[in-house]
């Protein structure tokens, strides 16, 4: 199959989604729409991706507002589509729901619940990596499926073959660390979680997260 995604800044990469590709011998397919302003066509796409980014849905810039085109042609396909962080507000903003201030900033680990039963197990509640301070307003025709202690809206789910969630859960132990080493100063400031660069890189990524998110990809893949 093949994997495109679409990733808005160097240090938010694939992490496990790269263990995923590889693992089923699927291709994948990046584009830097933020840097090259090149996107791919949505005949094209039979699985997207949408990674996280410090811009946000809201920003009026052209090749943001062309994401949200092919998303919209990619759901009225009723295509695959996981979307992280600012990818979950993109969907969000494509159904035509808000992306508005989070009521609190969430940088670093936190402990996310899952609020409704999908068809696969997954735990009631595991820790995740969050770098937000904007969420997404939970669109009608789709369910809400986690929530932290902070912020209520922290992932969707859309009939069988879209996800949105609020946090970073494709991130490995490398990703995370780049994340940390180069926008640790954002982990400093009004951060609810109070959590430092340093805090964060030495948490590490528990290692039930590539299992659920490898759940996640197979349920939206299957």
């Amino acid at each position: 199959m093949k994997i495109t995604v679409l990733q808005h800044t160097p240090n938010e990469g694939l992490g496990m989604i790269r263990d995923y590709a590889h693992l089923h011998k699927h291709e994948l397919y990046v584009y830097h729409p933020y840097q090259f302003g090149i996107l791919p066509q949505a005949n094209e796409i039979d699985f997207l991706i949408i990674l996280g980014g410090p811009m946000s849905p809201n920003d009026d810039l052209d090749w943001i507002v062309q994401e949200r085109k092919i998303i919209a042609e990619l759901l009225a396909r009723k295509k695959p589509i996981i979307g992280f962080c600012y990818g979950a507000q993109q969907i969000a903003k494509t159904l035509g729901y808000k992306v508005t201030k989070s009521p609190y900033k969430e940088v670093g680990w936190a402990k996310v619940y899952r609020q409704c039963d999908i068809k696969l197990e997954l735990p009631d509640s595991f820790t995740a990596f969050h770098w937000h301070e904007e969420m997404f307003e939970v669109p009608q025709e789709a369910k809400l499926l986690f929530s932290s202690d902070l912020v209520k809206n922290q992932g969707f789910i859309l009939g069988d073959n879209v996800v949105g969630l609020q946090f970073h859960f494709e991130q490995d132990e490398d990703s995370v660390r780049e994340v940390a080493l180069n926008d640790g100063n954002y982990a400093l400031q009004n951060n609810a979680l109070h959590q430092t660069p340093e805090d964060i890189i030495k948490h590490g990524v528990p290692k039930e997260n590539k299992e659920i998110l490898f759940k996640l990809l197979d349920y939206l893949l299957v």
